[in-house]
C-alpha cells in the first residue's frame, strides 16, 4: 500500500514577539548634534588659541591674529614665564595641595559614609546624611570671612590650611557619591568576615576600602582638578605671597605680562597642563565609579 504523501505546513512566527526590522538608515538627531558640535568647539577653539599663540614670538602674538599658527616656532614664552611666575615653587606647593586634599577627601569621605551606611536605622546616622546634603547648598563666599579669621588664629593661613578647607567643603558631595556606591556592595560579605574574627576596622580596611576602588578614583579626580584650578580660598586664606599656588601667581604676575601675550598664554598652558593630562589618563574611571554607584 502506497502511503500519502505528507505535506508540510509553514509554521508562523509567534504572534507575540515583534522584532525591529531596519529598512534604512536611521534619522540622525540633528539638534543634538548641533549642541555637541557647538559644545566641542566652545572648547576647542580656545585651546587652540591658547596653545598657538604660547608658541609665538611677542611680535606674533600683537599682531591682532590669534588664530595664525606660529611661525617661526619658539619655546621662549615658556622659558620667561617660568622664569617669572617662578613656576617651579608654585607648583610644587599645589602639588602638595592637591595631593593632600585627595588623600584626605577620599579617606575621610569613604570613613564617613560607611559610617552612615552600616548605621542607616540609627537616627544620628540618618540624621548626620541629610544635615551634609543641607551643606552642599552653603557656598564658600558665604562663609568666607569666619574662615580667613578661623585659619589665621590657629595657624593654618598656609597650603594646609587650604587643603583641610578642601576636604572639608567637598566632605558633603564625596559622601553622597560613596554612599551609594556602598549601597550596591552586600553586607554578607562583611558578615562572613566578620565570623572569622575580623573587627570593624579590619572590614573596612581589608574588604571594603579595595571595593571601592572606581568611586575613590571618581572622587580623587573631581579632588585634584577642584584643587589644583582653585584660585579663590588659596588667595584668600593664604597670607604669605611667597606660598600661593599657581593660579595665585599668575594673577599676581598678570601685571609683570603687560602686551606679551605670548608669555601670558604659555603661563595658563603649564599651569593647565597637569590638570588635562590627569583628566585624560584617568577619565574611564570616572565614569565607571558614577555608573557602578548609580546601580543597587
Amino acid at each position: 500500500m502506497s502511503s500519502a504523501p505528507s505535506t508540510i505546513t509553514a509554521v508562523p512566527p509567534a504572534a507575540g514577539k515583534n522584532k525591529r526590522i531596519r529598512t534604512g538608515h536611521e534619522r540622525s538627531n540633528w539638534p543634538a548634534t548641533i549642541v555637541l558640535l557647538v559644545c566641542t568647539l566652545s572648547v576647542l577653539v580656545p585651546l587652540y588659541v591658547t596653545i598657538s599663540m604660547a608658541f609665538k614670538t611677542t611680535g606674533q602674538a600683537v599682531d591682532g591674529n590669534a588664530f595664525s599658527l606660529p611661525s617661526p616656532l619658539t619655546f621662549d614664552s615658556f622659558v620667561q614665564a617660568w622664569t617669572l611666575t617662578n613656576f617651579p615653587r608654585g607648583f610644587a606647593i599645589s602639588v602638595f595641595v592637591s595631593v593632600t586634599a585627595v588623600a584626605g577627601e577620599i579617606i575621610v569621605s569613604a570613613l564617613a559614609a560607611y559610617a552612615i551606611v552600616r548605621n542607616w536605622n540609627r537616627r544620628l546616622f540618618r540624621g548626620s546624611f541629610f544635615y551634609l546634603l543641607a551643606a552642599m547648598f552653603i557656598p564658600f563666599p558665604v562663609v568666607a570671612l569666619p574662615q580667613i579669621q578661623l585659619t589665621g588664629l590657629v595657624g593654618l593661613d598656609n597650603p594646609l590650611g587650604v587643603a583641610i578647607l578642601h576636604i572639608v567643603f567637598a566632605l558633603a558631595f564625596n559622601t553622597m557619591l560613596f554612599t551609594a556606591f556602598l549601597r550596591s556592595i552586600p553586607l554578607e560579605l562583611e558578615e562572613s568576615m566578620r565570623m572569622d574574627g575580623a573587627g570593624t576596622w579590619q572590614v573596612f580596611w581589608r574588604l571594603i576600602f579595595p571595593l571601592l576602588g572606581p568611586m575613590s578614583a571618581t572622587v580623587g579626580i573631581f579632588a585634584f582638578i577642584a584643587s589644583w584650578n582653585d584660585f579663590m580660598m588659596p588667595s584668600l586664606i593664604i597670607s604669605d605671597p611667597e606660598l600661593q599656588t599657581i593660579p595665585v601667581l599668575q594673577k599676581i604676575f598678570q601685571t609683570q605680562f603687560s602686551n606679551s601675550y605670548n608669555v601670558a598664554f604659555a603661563s595658563y598652558l603649564l599651569a593647565m597642563a597637569p590638570a588635562i593630562v590627569v583628566y585624560l589618563f584617568t577619565q574611564r574611571w570616572v565614569m565607571s565609579g558614577l555608573t557602578q554607584g548609580a546601580v543597587k
